[in-house]
């Protein structure tokens, strides 16, 4: 894919400053340090290293990476690393892709404790799974899953949903077979739903009586036990959305969509159109009228303001294991069932290198010399003219 011409980061260059000092008191610190390594990524800021060719001794110089994730620009590492280690743990079955949404009257909840909500969103949905999957009424097996949580829709507005990929079939309770779904119905997401509504309502009034949760501003309305004994009424009567897709058709597939749902930022570089006169112009999706391609212009700082919608507490985890692939018992459930389903383990795929590639020749560029920003803004005073830069994901 092309080097997009317009970049999150010239937005916040441009915009970014003005932005905080008027809306700062909105945000936490977190989000001006998203900010500050949105800007600095791959600039001489940060440093950098020299590559020399391996084949043609072509020499250019790469800018470090900030590896924040929320920049649009570092996930493309920690994705291939991550694949690589999960395409050794796929079995030999479909998947299915399941997705659980909040409704949107709590999002400006979840805002103001995105740490306990977002881990109640994904201990809640995913207790369901499991729950309905040990019914003897439907799949009767202890089933293991991978959840994505994601923040955003594609207007940028916050819509707080878990991404799941679910093996079809898992293990009987006793462990002594391995048990098949249907190959085009994994368990019924109107029963899902209701489990899933069930078991967050009263986990969300369990955090109320603790007093875990906060209410600034508007929310003082709804911190009475009466207005939120209201709110959870209010909550219990809808109907909350869980969404079953297609199963995938076979390793490759989940692979494939893994790489597109996986270390994702609220928004790719790609989607940006324009930032013209302070106005910023994006792609949309628009999912409500048929999944009509779109284009939306808002203000930079309305941009940047939705843009730090998303970013998440410090050590929240947004990819997690459940099940018989939750981390203390994946290697050995993994094993049990290959062995069930005659499958021979994946042997273990060498790590991508990252190693770029030499624009002269496409020969491997290696490292030769590490340089920090006071060394690169020296070397570059001296030598640019005779150096290429190479922007690179690398550190």
């Amino acid at each position: 894919m092309s080097r997009p011409t317009l970049e999150v980061a010239d937005i916040v260059r441009a915009a970014g400053d003005s932005f905080w000092d008027k809306h700062k008191s909105h945000f936490a610190w977190v989000h001006r340090k998203v900010l500050d390594a949105i800007v600095r990524c791959r600039t001489a800021a940060l440093g950098g290293h020299l590559d020399k060719c391996t084949r043609c001794g072509h020499q250019a110089i790469s800018f470090n990476s900030c590896r924040n994730r929320h920049c649009p620009k570092c996930q493309g590492n920690a994705r291939a690393k991550w694949l690589a280690a999960r395409s050794a743990e796929l079995l030999p079955v479909p998947y299915f892709h399941i997705v659980f949404t909040l409704p949107h009257e709590l999002c400006s909840l979840i805002l103001q404790n995105k740490r306990l909500l977002y881990d109640l969103l994904f201990r809640t949905s995913a207790a369901s799974l499991l729950e309905l999957a040990r019914d003897p009424q439907h799949l009767g097996a202890d089933i293991g899953f991978l959840g994505l949580l994601h923040t955003w829709g594609q207007n940028l507005q916050i819509h707080p949903h878990v991404h799941y990929i679910v093996p079809a079939g898992g293990l009987a309770l006793d462990g002594s077979r391995w048990i098949d779904s249907s190959p085009r119905f994994f368990l019924p997401v109107k029963a899902l739903s209701h489990i899933f509504r069930k078991k967050f309502c009263e986990q969300l009034c369990e955090l109320f009586q603790q007093h875990r949760l906060q209410f600034h501003s508007s929310l003082q309305q709804i911190a009475s036990p009466d207005a939120f004994s209201n709110l959870l009424s209010q909550l219990e009567q809808k109907d909350w959305v869980v969404y079953a897709k297609p199963p995938f058709g076979g390793t490759e597939q989940v692979l494939n969509y893994l790489a597109r749902y996986t270390h994702r930022v609220a928004i790719s570089n790609h989607r940006l159109v324009a930032f013209e006169n302070d106005r910023v112009s994006f792609r949309w999706r628009d999912y409500a009228h048929g999944g009509k391609n779109r284009v939306m212009t808002v203000s930079a700082d309305e941009f940047l303001r939705r843009f730090l919608l998303h970013v998440l507490p410090k050590g929240l985890v947004r990819i997690r294991h459940f099940g018989l692939f939750a981390n203390r018992r994946r290697e050995t459930a993994l094993a049990r069932c290959r062995q069930l389903l005659g499958a021979v383990a994946c042997a273990d795929r060498p790590e991508p290198t990252n190693q770029a590639r030499c624009p002269a020749c496409s020969g491997t560029m290696l490292v030769i010399e590490r340089m920090t920003s006071a060394q690169l803004y020296s070397r570059l005073d001296l030598s640019l003219p005779t150096l290429q830069r190479c922007y690179v994901d690398s550190s």
